[in-house]
């Protein structure tokens, strides 16, 4: 029986159940905002997701019925993605008795802004913390704001107000205390169909949708798909919205794999698979903002057949496999060969990611990742590699090297991988495979380094790898990254 369709987008804005029809499928959160509503707190920089000024919080129900509050980038958000959410943005956190809500009072007390642009971007980025973490770290703080720039005040204040903020007595927003009961009873089912675009809720339905629309815009968090709209000016024509679909908010590890759906978000994504490779986090925190990391979905960022995208190596370099559906048909493919060239990948039109798998650790398994780029956070990478080797008392049994931006897709190394395989991890050995990477790429000059900075970064960073896991006792880290218990 097919799915019940409804043609409006409903969302909670300020305890009130907002109804909107006859949306663009593309408008943007920040320009519903701005332009139809008379928010214009939220500001627009870059229509990218890098400077945070357009910084708005969505508020939904997780698994267990509570409600989760996440800083969003509102700038590359479309309005329709909201549905069966909440919406909060720096009008909604003034008290009815007019008192500003703590972390607002904070940034007063605090010094915490002079022009004012990025403001606003800064306090809903910290209202998302407030609502999550009762006593957050430095580093906590830190990663938090690393989505947000300020040109004017510099951070410390502003990382000051972080720490006050707390200090206040608790004040709730408006309809905050109904809130739950709300998201409840607009729930998103059946399928929200509008102008060329669908959202469903099921997955038979999303498979349907495919076959009836093979070549439509499938978008799950629109991190990529957000800027072909802002910068690019694209007609999207169809779109298939994949964040409601239940079954693929899947995320749990099975006898042998993390089993993660193609429409869990990168923050989720990368939490379950910290909890099993801790040596990841500092590839994660790098990785981009958490409006982004809130927003993407690891599905998403494999099925975009990026160069560049800092996931894949490490996927690669791990073993993992996607799952692809069409129709009732699935099958799995090594990720390393799902990215034939240039932006083109192995999927038939029709076809969508279902689930990335991940294999489990293993004890003798010894992995690294480095992540090379010419600003520290939220930058594209020149070069990222990833390694695995199997090492049992000194000597390589299986080895997978991975590497991004070295080559038209994220590609292993094999004359690398041959070099290394049942050879002692000596010195010699890891000079050996070095060599064989000039034989694996032949990678491009472009804006972010030149060909040969980049082969010369590749050996490198494995030589890097060689003196972290050898014992050689060598300091090769500056910083240091603790996995937040949470």
């Amino acid at each position: 029986m097919p799915e019940e369709k409804r043609e409006a987008v409903r969302f909670v804005l300020d305890g009130e159940v907002r109804t909107v029809r006859d949306v663009e499928p593309t408008m943007t959160v920040l320009n519903y905002l701005r332009e139809h509503e008379r928010r214009t707190g939220t500001k627009e920089g870059c229509a990218e997701g890098d400077c945070g000024a357009c910084t708005v919080v969505v508020a939904e129900l997780d698994a267990t019925e509570r409600v989760r509050y996440r800083a969003v980038n509102s700038c590359i958000r479309f309005l329709p993605t909201l549905d069966g959410k909440a919406l909060i943005t720096v009008e909604s956190l003034k008290g009815r008795d007019g008192r500003l809500h703590p972390v607002q009072r904070a940034m007063v007390e605090c010094h915490g802004s002079q022009c004012g642009f990025c403001t606003p971007g800064f306090v809903m980025s910290l209202f998302a913390l407030y609502k999550s973490e009762s006593a957050p770290s430095r580093e906590c703080i830190n990663d938090t704001l690393s989505g947000n720039l300020c040109r004017c005040t510099g951070y410390r204040p502003i990382i000051e107000a972080a720490r006050r903020m707390y200090e206040y007595e608790a004040q709730a927003t408006p309809g905050e205390e109904r809130l739950a009961g709300q998201l409840a009873s607009i729930r998103p089912a059946g399928t929200l169909a509008l102008d060329r675009y669908y959202a469903p809720s099921d997955l038979k339905s999303l498979a349907a949708l495919l076959l009836e629309h093979p070549d439509a815009c499938i978008l799950a968090g629109s991190t990529d798909v957000g800027l072909w709209v802002t910068k690019q000016h694209r007609d999207l024509g169809t779109v298939i919205y994949i964040g409601e679909v239940a079954e693929l908010q899947h995320l749990a590890p099975s006898a042998t794999h993390i089993e993660i759906g193609a429409g869990v978000s990168l923050t989720d994504a990368y939490g379950e698979i910290l909890k099993r490779y801790p040596q990841l986090v500092e590839l994660y925190r790098r990785f981009a903002s958490p409006p982004i990391r809130n927003s993407g979905t690891l599905g998403g960022n494999i099925a975009n057949g990026s160069p560049i995208g800092d996931s894949m190596p490490i996927l690669i370099a791990l073993g993992a496999s996607i799952v692809l559906r069409k129709g009732e048909a699935t099958r799995e493919l090594a990720l390393e060969d799902f990215y034939l060239a240039y932006q083109k990948t192995a999927r038939a039109p029709g076809e969508f990611v279902e689930r990335v798998r991940v294999p489990l650790p293993s004890r003798s398994r010894t992995l690294a990742t480095y992540k090379i780029s010419k600003r520290f956070d939220q930058d594209i990478s020149a070069v990222c590699a990833a390694y695995s080797i199997e090492l049992e008392q000194g000597r390589i049994g299986e080895a997978r090297v991975a590497y991004g931006g070295m080559a038209a897709t994220p590609r292993r190394a094999p004359r690398c991988e041959q070099a290394l395989r049942g050879r002692p991890w000596t010195e010699a050995t890891a000079r050996a495979a070095m060599s064989a990477l000039d034989a694996d790429y032949a990678p491009i000059s472009d804006m972010r380094a030149s060909r040969e900075y980049r082969a010369s970064v590749a050996r490198n960073l494995l030589y890097r790898f060689f003196l972290e896991t050898s014992g050689s006792g060598a300091r090769t880290r500056v910083i240091e990254y603790a996995v937040d218990d949470g």
